[in-house]
């Protein structure tokens, strides 16, 4: 009995605490701490199997925030877009579910793409050069890979779920995409790291032979 009570007023614990994280007083902030969540976590991961590769030296946790700030503003972004896209768009019909669909894929994810490259070429030397550069040779690889994870991903997100759970769902979905975002955008620069502690332990090398 004690421990069926102690069970008990812990899921009524955990419910409330659901309840009020997706309240629609607190629902934005909860879409940003998952979203910041997940994108810093699968940024680690990245980081983890870099590591194990030999393609970085350590843990670079810059990178990390810097991809934490970028789920910031996915997690902004697809708060207010779920809300206007549920408001316009109203139904759970096929027709209805593939119309957000849709826009969901031609005109959020283009802006979620965007956001992520502007967010993190702030912290960056020459800020819109190298905006410019990353979208230009980077945009599509995410783009095409969205056509691929999202579509079916939708289609049960749309469907049965309700709007304040949706951003929660995406980032269920949305880890495994993370990693692979955090792969694409530092695919340059940690084989520039890496040349450049090559080069690092050649003028070592070079340093000692000449001693």
């Amino acid at each position: 009995m004690v421990m069926r009570r102690v069970f008990s007023k812990a899921y009524k614990s955990y419910k409330i605490a659901v309840d009020n994280a997706f309240s629609a007083k607190n629902l934005l902030y909860t879409n940003i701490m998952i979203s910041m969540g997940s994108s810093s976590c699968g940024d680690l991961l990245q980081q983890s199997y870099e590591i194990i590769r030999e393609q970085l030296v350590h843990f670079d946790f810059q990178r990390t925030a810097q991809m934490a700030f970028s789920g910031f503003t996915a997690g902004v972004i697809c708060h207010h877009w779920y809300l206007i896209l549920d408001r316009f768009i109203i139904g759970r019909t096929i027709y209805m579910v593939i119309k957000k669909l849709i826009m969901d894929q031609c005109i959020c994810s283009p802006i979620v793409i965007l956001s992520f490259f502007a967010t993190v070429a702030l912290f960056e030397d020459d800020p819109l050069d190298n905006f410019t550069v990353e979208v230009s040779n980077k945009f599509w690889t995410l783009y095409k890979a969205e056509w691929v994870v999202w579509p079916p991903a939708q289609i049960i997100n749309f469907y049965f779920l309700p709007t304040r759970y949706r951003v929660a769902y995406d980032n269920t979905i949305s880890f495994g995409y993370d990693i692979y975002t955090s792969h694409v955008k530092h695919s340059r620069s940690k084989v520039i790291e890496k040349e450049s502690v090559q080069k690092d332990n050649n003028v070592g090398t070079e340093k000692t032979n000449g001693n």
